[in-house]
């Protein structure tokens, strides 16, 4: 028998089948996993199961399935709603890597509930979409036991390249998750609202692409103002909130002027105005991280 043998790689179930679900199952197929799928909608599965998959009857035969078992929901409501009805003895000595968003307070209650079920938790957040699945350059952020962690890193690593463990609390990388979201979907928010006001005035997303890239790209202001921050140093020696609230402005009457929705920029220029309300007028930009610790003051 040869020691240096390369163990098989780990049966895994796969429980939620809509885009991530899927590129996930189809990732630990490609790399020879044997892996058993569960869905709502059985119909989901017809091509992982042409791959070879195995699809499981019922969500018990899915975690009888494997001990390490992926789980990948819209939501907390939804996880309980597939698993609330499971056996406890099918829970029992699994291991959960629930990738469902929400929470940090829900996937702390979630890792209790299972802990009471006999599985443990780990939770993790998902930095790339569907299409980066499987990739060596994308990264999925975990919580939970060390040890647990450590025992399945290298399932994990065929999720995403990078599978990195933050810390033992199992809330912690659903937050981590959810500020992600918020830079994202906030940016992205932004970057749609430029292109009602690009079409507005005969423009195609196309035409600015270079200048959307660049305007996007917040690397060198993130590593400028974060250690300022932590500071408390809000110095209005490079830019001042007085002159952002007219920046603002400038924002809001150029999308008005054009006929386009308006209320992303108010948002924005609410906040503006808030923070020199506050006092914050010859301050930097950077004093809003203040004002929005404390809403309504």
């Amino acid at each position: 028998m040869n020691a240096n043998k390369t163990p098989a790689p780990a049966p895994v179930t796969v429980i939620g089948l809509g885009p991530m679900g899927q590129a996930m199952a189809g990732a630990l197929l490609d790399r020879g996993h044997r892996v058993t799928v569960w869905n709502r909608t059985a119909s989901r599965a017809d091509a992982l199961v042409a791959r070879g998959a195995h699809l499981a009857s019922s969500v018990d035969d899915a975690l009888a399935a494997a001990g390490l078992v992926v789980v990948s929901l819209t939501d907390y409501d939804a996880l309980y709603a597939v698993l609330g009805d499971a056996d406890p003895a099918a829970l029992a000595g699994r291991v959960l890597v629930n990738l469902t968003s929400d929470t940090p307070d829900k996937a702390r209650a979630a890792a209790a509930w299972a802990a009471e079920r006999g599985a443990t938790q780990l939770t993790g957040g998902v930095l790339t979409p569907p299409s980066g699945i499987g990739s060596p350059d994308s990264t999925t952020l975990y919580s939970g036991p060390r040890e647990v962690f450590e025992a399945h890193r290298a399932t994990l690593e065929v999720l995403t390249g990078t599978a990195d463990h933050r810390g033992e609390d199992p809330g912690l990388a659903a937050l981590l998750y959810q500020l992600n979201m918020t830079m994202f979907w906030t940016a992205l928010t932004g970057y749609w609202q430029t292109l009602a006001m690009a079409d507005a005035h005969g423009l195609k997303a196309a035409d600015i692409l270079t200048l959307a890239v660049d305007a996007l790209n917040l690397k060198q202001f993130v590593e400028f103002y974060a250690p300022r921050v932590d500071a408390g140093d809000h110095r209005g020696d490079v830019d001042r909130l007085a002159m952002g609230v007219a920046s603002a402005e400038h924002v809001l009457h150029t999308a008005l002027d054009a006929g386009v929705d308006g209320a992303l920029p108010a948002a924005v220029l609410d906040v503006f105005r808030r923070g020199v309300a506050a006092g914050h007028g010859a301050d930097s930009a950077s004093s809003l991280v203040e004002v929005l610790k404390k809403p309504g003051a």
